[in-house]
């Protein structure tokens, strides 16, 4: 099979028939086989009873139905694991997304050989002050704190090799940053294409500006993970023992000058006076809990982790 589409979505009852429609005719016209995936991500609305007329009609439309709302990455997780295709496309269902791209980024995956396509939306028809200035500062920090450079790190429009979605591990809100995932676990052919893009012509967007404050707090996590996610030690241990050093050595300088006080027959001066006492104290305190926090992530990591924290009520 040439193609996976992958498609999340959450009440977009509006825009799925003629998304279909769409993608089939490009698909189609370009002679590649194809399914697609839907993923509902706990939709309130009829988009999963189009979703089912859609399968009666046509076998290459399958369908993860969630329990309720999990999240893009868990919904992108899910599919991922049935995928079948040489490559994978993944695309919002909001008909942001123009269906038309699909050849081209098959195109540059296979005959280019690239692990991931990104799109770049370099001509964006959203608010400029919620979306559009947060996103380039978003995506600025993406670049600098990940080294994988992208314009466009939430564009919903990808492709990939199908080694790259059955290698990585998409969890938590971890869908912006897949292409750092891949990187980290080797895949280094990314690029990106710059796409088309238009304004929402049914419903509204179910993503507000609190996705930046997560985007930042996961770009740190990311950062933290890649480099030191498989050793924590060598993190965790290296301050902590720092740490308990310094506080020894002040601690020891405290006691030697005792020491010295009393040899010359001053007396009167307490230790527990001195704020350098419980400097050197808290510092050996922190340390040892760095210490034995580097050790605990040791054997965490020793532990399979199990991502998977999805209900799935039906699939089609």
């Amino acid at each position: 099979m040439n193609l996976s589409i992958v498609i999340p979505l959450l009440n977009e009852e509006a825009s799925l028939e003629e998304l279909f429609s769409r993608i089939d005719h490009v698909c189609q016209s370009n002679n590649l086989s194809y399914e697609i995936w839907f993923v509902d991500d706990g939709s309130t609305d009829l988009s999963w009873n189009i979703i089912e007329n859609l399968k009666v009609q046509h076998p290459q439309v399958h369908a993860i139905k969630f329990s309720k709302n999990y999240g893009k990455s868990q919904a992108l997780h899910a599919a991922f694991e049935r995928t079948n295709g040489d490559v994978i496309i993944t695309m919002d269902a909001d008909l942001q997304d123009f269906p038309e791209e699909i050849p081209e980024l098959y195109s540059m995956v296979i005959h280019e050989n690239y692990d991931i396509v990104s799109g770049w939306k370099k001509k964006r028809f959203d608010n400029v002050m919620t979306k559009n200035v947060p996103s380039k500062l978003f995506n600025a920090a993406a670049r600098k704190v990940s080294g994988v450079y992208l314009h466009d790190f939430n564009c919903g429009l990808k492709a990939y090799k199908k080694q790259v979605v059955k290698t990585i591990d998409v969890y938590g809100d971890m869908h912006r940053y897949i292409p750092v995932l891949a990187a980290n676990a080797g895949f280094r052919r990314i690029t990106e294409k710059e796409v088309q893009h238009q304004a929402r012509p049914y419903g509204t967007s179910k993503f507000g500006t609190e996705r930046f404050i997560r985007g930042f707090l996961d770009l740190v996590t990311l950062w933290f993970v890649s480099r030191f996610g498989g050793r924590p030690m060598h993190f965790f241990g290296a301050v902590g023992t720092l740490m308990f050093i310094v506080g020894f050595l002040s601690a020891l300088w405290l006691g030697i000058s005792k020491l010295i006080d009393v040899a010359r027959g001053i007396y009167g001066h307490l230790i527990t006076n001195n704020p350098w006492f419980f400097i050197a104290l808290t510092m050996m305190i922190m340390g040892t809990l760095l210490f034995v926090a580097g050790f605990l992530g040791e054997m965490i990591i020793r532990t399979n982790r199990e991502h998977k924290n999805y209900n799935i009520d039906e699939v089609i």
